[in-house]
């Protein structure tokens, strides 16, 4: 009986984990999590925890609006901003498990980015005029308020909808990414 055995393979190491996300835009997020929870939780019934909170996060956002011009490379707005023919033709790609991968944030990721910064801003904003002579007890001001808010709690279930999608489309765990900075090349 002839038994042929075939070579032994060689088993390849795992390329080295790259550099993509640099400490202030990992504290960034994970600190407007924080935050944002503590906030949406305090609301209306612990203004002396509530107002504070929302001053800070005011400054995160303004912070990293200065570090999507001058920060890392996938940082910056540039490096994820496209236009809205690359933004849907990626969505495409990915409902059919097609999509690019990207080192840093995908299309969907960098509109997603946008958004949420846009809608936090708009939270603080009119937050800081809720404390305002001018429009302290405004009805408008308080419900654009509170719609920020919820349209933002929406816009997070479809970010974690979209890391965890990402995540299984590439194989890869972006939430271990954006603790460690680092993911594979």
């Amino acid at each position: 009986m002839d038994v042929r055995l075939e070579p032994a393979r060689e088993a390849k190491a795992p390329a080295p984990a790259v550099k993509v996300w640099d400490p202030f835009v990992r504290i960034f997020h994970w600190s407007l999590v924080i935050l944002f929870t503590v906030a949406f939780v305090s609301g209306d019934e612990w203004r002396k925890l509530h107002e504070p909170v929302g001053y800070v996060i005011a400054a995160l956002v303004a912070l990293r609006v200065v570090w999507g011009v001058v920060g890392s490379r996938h940082a910056r707005f540039a490096d994820f901003l496209y236009s809205p023919a690359t933004v849907l033709g990626f969505a495409r790609d990915m409902l059919r498990f097609r999509a690019r991968r990207y080192l840093g944030h995908n299309p969907l990721g960098g509109l997603m980015v946008l958004a949420l910064l846009a809608m936090i801003a708009g939270i603080s904003a009119t937050g800081y005029m809720m404390t305002t002579d001018a429009y302290w007890g405004v009805e408008w001001v308080e419900d654009a308020h509170k719609a920020l808010v919820y349209a933002t709690l929406a816009l997070i279930a479809l970010h974690i909808a979209g890391v965890l999608f990402a995540s299984i489309e590439h194989s890869e765990n972006l939430v271990r990414a954006m603790i460690t900075g680092r993911k594979r090349p």
